[in-house]
């Protein structure tokens, strides 16, 4: 199909596909989060606006937005003990592939009243429902869920899974801002943030950012040395280790 025919086509088929009427702007306060020998955790901020086309979009309520952030990849073994007399044995576990090590999601408002239960399934809204996801492990006909569960609740204890239905607040109508906190026990790595905004509980727009975490100073010279030169690495740190339990016992030797 050649000349006019073939432009004809390209504009039907550019009138059966509307625009979109909602797009996220999306920007972070920084793309970089140092590491020092003072870092106690860190805490940036996402800002996004809303740009609506006011002539072919009406809503009745207000927009809804949450906001996921995702820190780097990691296998996890989550096992089952179980008490045989005096002591704990392992029962059974499972692996976790390629999860990720820090998991935060913040919201207007908490995310089952912002959408259904298949929205939220379907964009993964929510620590439960990218947890629960089926590429998150191998399926075992039910079995994993409990140790999902596990996963969740361990993850939770050391606050690298974490969601906040109340973290996000609009500075106006059209302009919203998320705060994002990382503990000290966050990972160093790419850190992939994701926003989702939601009219009538419905998902209308997303947006993808990104930050990283970084080491930088003396503590970046021990890591760097360490996977350059594993072995060297050692020797030293046993030397360091013998060295200080020398110095110890001649500092509190008694005559």
């Amino acid at each position: 199909m050649k000349g006019p025919a073939a432009l004809l086509l390209a504009a039907s088929l550019a009138a059966a596909s509307p625009a979109a009427a909602e797009r996220l702007v999306l920007s972070l306060s920084t793309n970089l989060v140092a590491i020092g020998s003072n870092y106690t955790g860190a805490r940036l901020v996402a800002f996004g606006v809303i740009e609506r086309d006011t002539q072919t979009v009406s809503r009745v309520g207000p927009y809804d937005v949450v906001v996921t952030v995702r820190g780097p990849r990691e296998g996890v073994t989550v096992r089952e003990k179980e008490r045989l007399g005096p002591i704990w044995l392992n029962r059974s576990q499972q692996k976790f592939v390629e999860v990720p090590s820090f998991l935060a999601v913040t919201s207007t408002r908490a995310i089952e009243d912002a959408a259904s239960e298949e929205m939220r399934r379907r964009y993964r809204l929510g620590v439960r429902a990218v947890v629960n996801a089926p590429e998150f492990t191998v399926g075992r006909g039910g079995e994993e869920d409990k140790f999902r569960q596990a996963l969740v609740r361990l993850k939770g204890k050391d606050r690298l899974y974490l969601e906040n239905p109340r973290g996000v607040s609009f500075v106006t109508g059209e302009f919203f801002r998320a705060p994002i906190s990382l503990p000290a026990t966050a990972p160093v790595g790419n850190y992939d943030v994701e926003v989702s905004l939601l009219a009538d509980g419905v998902v209308v727009a997303r947006r993808n950012a990104s930050f990283e975490l970084v080491k930088t100073g003396l503590e970046e010279q021990i890591s760097e040395f360490a996977r350059d030169r594993p072995v060297m690495s050692g020797f030293v740190t046993a030397a360091m280790a013998l060295f200080f339990g020398w110095l110890a016992s001649v500092i509190f030797r008694r005559d």
